[in-house]
């Protein structure tokens, strides 16, 4: 097996073993290792292959930079589309390279995903130096901070090199530092977090990664990922920059990578990245990779720089480990197949198993960009920096292009400062940064965007198989922005969201339109800065918690009388109870024919429920309904419509007075937060000087309708205090009682057509009275019954379900209920439109009862209505469609409720129903089926 660990160096805990695969191998690993770490240290380098064209990819940078490396883990859960360099290794990690797309899991994830809140005064993006300074600037101001960084450890680019700060290693300097962090109480820190989004007003989105580093055992119940929702006053960005690579072709065979990922792969984890090595940089920066990797082993055939001069200090390094420097001169070209071989200098081959880029450095300044900050192009660093000054946000560091380790100390502290006087924060006799061994100094680098060579080959975007010439296809076409041309070639919309691309892409661009970058500009840094899973967002808020299920106090009830349940809004409802060997079409005839014969119960507990209170409560409610409210007098119980501007239903339910300024308003299950919502909005925005108070008491009151021709007997049995009679508690009046030392509202309203008692008790003492119902009903065979039946019976009396025989463009005068319509009101919302030429159409869809010839028929809901009994050539014209459709215990037949043009000029006709491949005749028929001069319900 390849081992490329180097004695003594890495950060991996070398004592303990973890075992692994990669596409079925067995591997080794350590503690600390990423998989990408640990697949070099076996000398691995493809992964897999690319998206479009299907060459071999492979790990190209040490962590979210990486353009190449994308796996699919298998276990311990599967998981697609990773980066291996992002990826902790665990024992028992199973993985395999990725064929262009990665496999969405098959079984759902066991792991959960959460969410914290969390307030600061200042937010520290980055635990590298600039960010580390910043955070114990703070701190040691008495500030409350927060620090998050998505490395497993604090340093950020210290981590990857062997800088020396205050005359000691530097990571001897960050230990001190999270040290110092961890013992001040006003200070969160947080490892492995990714801060990926920046918002209004200090609000940052950064993802937590939680369970990767506690192996495959580790228990189930901890969270894999925490979404943390940080609010800021100031939000200080220390990020850092990343590597940019230079295009030339066959750039994106496995074993090219940016030269300091390289280094990082040593210092960190102790891996050569490979034995025979080119490098290749237009920067000071490769020159420390070379002579890091020559001291551990390495031979490094040559250092191309593309500068006519290199830089004196480093090829004196360079020439005593006898590394050849070829200053300005190119690499054009690679050779190889699963692994680079060579590299070309010019025509020249360069055998090589590792050949290290570097085009300069990037500023990672997304987060700034997020927030709505300008950037600002530096032609000496050939990037792009923050170009402004935002309220409420800093930027510190090699974010800002500062790229000496004494420098980024020193910009940290700075901005600390900076934020800390801008809160107001004392931060006098603070002490001042550290300070780092003094760096080479710098020689300008040389902004190289690409090598002329075959465009097709020059890759720039490696994810996504996006090269040279397909920008210069964009711009032949008259692509200019860079936007658009971002849009034309998927350049930048990969896994690392142009990481790496991005800035490139824009200088080809420029070169190809004879444009200067800064005028070009760059796309848009938009959020997520890394992928997030959409179960981290998510979080908890899945399965029953996705949207929030609500139940009646008798649930439990329900569930042992075997309810099978229904959604209905965000209520479960029992749709009905079946028994043995009853299927729902058995269970419901059972259930209507025994409300119709005898006596049934109902959880109504849902329906919508208004407090509505006030001098004017008559006025506003006279406002919104169809009908007359104001004339109710105290007692009595009204039916009522609500309708939009546009005349359309909206709504309907009952209306009891409770006393001269005080009704309650019963509303659907599914419409009672859109009818409070909509009240609300008149009452405030157009008619704010009306004394009302409007209160949701749905859950306050319980509901269960009692109903059939034994209903009486039951409430008579129940409320012994109540003159049941029909002349001393007739139809539409409502009564208070009692239920022991429980207040009881009792209603006399149907929605069945029968004979019915609502029986409403708070929810506290539900259960009770709900259990003495049907202790009462027993005698007479009381059946509890679902929405199922409760449709069944509905639809038998034409009492319309708003939403389901309506659809947004149904009047009142639609459905049959011109009586609802008051003549007598000067306006009301929705009056205006009934008059319009279209409302008043004879031609109106409107409901109509369907008898299907054949009484064994079942419409689908839905169905179309059609005219003939043969289909003419498309388009066929339609009549309408069914909105109900049931099988009728009272008709012993089924039947069907639908809105048909001028449906009420066909009663009789026989029109048809396309049902698969056949046309059913149905008979039009008046919409009430059952009892329809009403005689069963006024008992």
């Amino acid at each position: 097996m390849t081992d490329l660990r180097v004695a003594g160096r890495g950060r991996i805990d070398r004592a303990t073993t973890y075992r692994f695969t990669f596409d079925g191998v067995a591997h080794a690993g350590h503690p600390g290792d990423t998989l990408a770490s640990a697949l070099l240290a076996n000398g691995v380098h493809a992964t897999g292959t690319s998206v479009a064209r299907g060459r071999p990819r492979g790990i190209g940078a040490a962590w979210a930079e990486d353009p190449g490396g994308l796996v699919q883990i298998e276990e311990p859960f599967p998981e697609p589309m990773q980066l291996a360099t992002t990826v902790e290794l665990v024992d028992g990690l199973a993985v395999r390279g990725v064929p262009g797309r990665g496999r969405l899991a098959d079984v759902p994830d066991s792991a959960r995903y959460d969410a914290k809140h969390a307030h600061a005064d200042l937010l520290v993006v980055g635990a590298g130096p600039a960010g580390l300074v910043a955070a114990l600037t703070a701190a040691r101001a008495g500030a409350r901070v927060v620090l998050v960084d998505e490395q497993s450890e604090a340093g950020g680019a210290l981590l990857g090199g062997t800088d020396r700060i205050d005359g000691a290693a530097a990571l001897d300097w960050v230990a001190a530092a999270t040290a110092e962090l961890a013992a001040c109480p006003d200070v969160l820190h947080l490892q492995r977090t990714t801060a990926f989004g920046h918002y209004d007003d200090g609000f940052v989105l950064a993802l937590e990664r939680r369970t990767d580093h506690l192996g495959a055992a580790a228990p189930r119940h901890r969270s894999r990922q925490r979404v943390w929702r940080i609010r800021a006053r100031h939000v200080l960005v220390a990020a850092g920059a990343h590597e940019r690579p230079v295009v030339f072709a066959d750039n994106d065979r496995p074993g090219i990578m940016l030269a300091a990922s390289a280094r990082t792969f040593l210092h960190r984890y102790g891996v050569l990245a490979g034995r025979d090595a080119v490098v290749f940089t237009t920067d000071d920066a490769a020159y420390a990779a070379a002579v890091d990797l020559a001291d551990a082993g390495a031979r490094v055939h040559a250092v191309v720089d593309a500068r006519a001069d290199a830089p004196g200090h480093w090829r004196a390094e360079c020439e005593r480990r006898g590394i050849p420097v070829r200053a300005g001169e190119l690499v054009t070209g690679t050779r190889g197949g699963e692994r680079i071989t060579h590299a070309l200098v010019g025509d020249e081959p360069i055998a090589c198993d590792l050949l290290l880029v570097s085009g300069g450095w990037n500023p990672a300044v997304h987060l700034f960009s997020q927030a709505g900050g300008r950037l600002a192009y530096d032609a000496a660093l050939g990037a792009f920096v923050p170009g402004e000054t935002l309220p409420g946000t800093s930027v510190a560091g090699a974010a800002t292009g500062v790229l000496d380790l004494d420098g980024c100390l020193r910009d940290g502290a700075r901005a600390a400062l900076a934020a800390l006087a801008d809160l107001g924060i004392d931060a006098r006799g603070v002490a001042g940064p550290p300070v780092a061994d003094r760096a080479p100094e710098r020689t300008p680098p040389l902004v190289l965007w690409r090598v002329p060579g075959d465009e097709h080959v020059q890759f720039v975007d490696i994810q996504r198989d996006a090269t040279v010439a397909d920008i210069a296809r964009a711009v032949g076409a008259g692509m200019r922005g860079v936007e658009h041309v971002k849009r034309y070639t998927t350049i930048g919309t990969a896994h690392d969201q142009g990481k790496t691309s991005g800035i490139v892409a824009a200088g080809i661009t420029a070169e190809l339109v004879g444009m200067a970058v800064e005028r070009l500009g760059t796309t848009t840094f938009r959020a997520p800065y890394t992928p997030v899973a959409f179960a981290a967002l998510a979080g908890r808020n899945r399965g029953a918690l996705f949207d929030p299920e609500r139940v009646t106090p008798l649930q439990d009830r329900h569930v042992a009388r075997g309810a099978v349940f229904e959604d209905v809004g965000q209520w479960k409802r029992p749709r009905y109870y079946p028994q043995a060997g009853e299927d729902m079409e058995a269970a419901v005839l059972r259930e209507c024919a025994a409300v119709r014969g005898g006596v049934g119960i109902l959880d109504g507990s849902t329906l919508g429920k208004i407090d509505v209170q006030g001098p004017d409560a008559a006025v506003l409610l006279d406002r919104l309904y169809t009908n007359l409210m104001s004339s109710l007098k105290v007692g009595a119980v009204r039916y009522g419509v609500l309708c939009g501007a546009d005349g359309m239903v909206l709504d309907d339910g009952t209306v009891l007075r409770l006393a001269e300024d005080r009704f309650l308003v019963y509303t659907t299950t599914g419409g009672a937060a859109t009818v409070l919502d909509w009240m609300e909005e008149w009452l405030q925005t157009e008619w704010p000087d009306l004394r009302v108070h409007l209160t949701s008491v749905t859950e306050q009151w319980a509901t269960f309708p009692v109903v059939g021709p034994r209903s009486r007997d039951v409430i008579a049995a129940v409320f012994p205090e109540v003159d049941v009679s029909k002349a001393a508690f007739p139809f539409m009046t409502w009564r208070d009682t009692r239920f022991g030392d429980v207040p009881v509202r009792i209603a006399r309203v149907s929605f069945s057509g029968e004979l019915a008692y609502e029986v409403n008790v708070d929810g506290w003492h539900a259960g009770a009275v709900w259990d003495r119902l049907i202790e009462a009903g027993e005698p007479y065979g009381i059946t509890p019954y679902g929405t199922e039946t409760m449709h069944v019976l509905r639809a038998e009396k034409a009492y319309p379900i708003v939403g389901q025989d309506t659809d947004g463009t149904v009047t009142p005068q639609d459905l049959g209920m011109s009586w609802v319509v008051s003549k007598k009101k000067a306006d009301f919302v929705g009056k205006r439109s009934f008059s319009r030429g279209e409302n008043r159409n004879p031609q109106r869809k409107q409901l109509v009862g369907l008898l299907p010839v054949d009484r064994t028929v079942l419409l689908p809901e839905g169905s179309q209505v059609v005219e003939h009994d043969r289909l003419p050539d498309p388009p066929v014209p339609m009549l309408g469609h069914v909105t109900s459709s049931y099988r009728s215990a009272a008709l012993e037949r089924t039947f069907a409720l639908a809105l048909v043009r001028a449906g009420r000029e066909r009663i009789g006709d026989t029109l048809h129903v396309p049902v698969g491949d056949a046309l059913v005749p149905v008979q039009v028929t008046e919409p009430v089926l059952v009892d329809p001069e009403g005689a069963r319900r006024d008992g």
